[in-house]
């Protein structure tokens, strides 16, 4: 298939990286576990395919809706650099800036939505359209769906065993390595919109 021509390893482990560090469900474990203590058990399975779902139909469908109100992707990918660059900094100081209602639900909302297909998250697959093939989005999709069925699965067990130490230090790492990325999105698709608009 045509769509096949654009397979890239490369690719595929960037997009996987980016979103993982975005959505970052090692980081997450404590309110899952949380959750579980609340609702009783998280449905893992249910949970992961709708936030795969969600994350794929938004990829085709969200460039669509940035046309039909005037903006193109570049300049959505510029806004993406900047929510990336927020969690990021939030990550790394241990602030928050985006403040959340209080939690409702469980398996669906908050663990699908918002929890792991967000408003960064998803903003985060539309950007890297303007640097990454389809194809290869869609990998770093699945492979971060099967990623996070299995944390949920087993939330409490990685919690025990990694503790709140190295929770920590993994928070702060994903962290730079979004500042980092929110950076190069930024100045790449800054510098195509110029080049767009010195063209025009």
């Amino acid at each position: 298939m045509e769509i096949f021509n654009n397979f890239s390893i490369k690719e595929i482990i960037t997009c996987f990286m980016v979103l993982f560090a975005v959505i970052d469900i090692i980081g997450s474990i404590p309110v899952v576990v949380s959750l579980q203590q609340k609702f009783g058990q998280i449905e893992a399975r249910k949970a992961s395919l709708i936030a795969g779902a969600i994350m794929l139909v938004f990829l085709f469908v969200g460039d669509k809706i940035l046309k039909f109100i005037g903006v193109d992707v570049n300049s959505f990918a510029i806004a993406g650099a900047f929510v990336i660059f927020i969690i990021a900094l939030e990550m790394i100081l241990g602030i928050e800036i985006n403040k959340t209602s209080e939690l409702k639900a469980a398996s669906i909302v908050p663990i699908a939505f918002p929890l792991v297909a967000g408003a960064g998250t998803l903003t985060t697959t539309l950007s890297l359209k303007a640097e990454f093939h389809d194809i290869n989005i869609i990998f770093g999709i699945i492979l971060n769906t099967i990623f996070v069925y299995l944390v949920l699965k087993s939330a409490t067990w990685l919690e025990k065993k990694m503790g709140d130490a190295t929770l920590a230090i993994l928070q702060k790492v994903f962290g730079i390595i979004l500042l980092a990325i929110s950076i190069k999105l930024f100045t790449a698709n800054f510098a195509q919109l110029v080049q767009n608009y010195i063209n025009f």
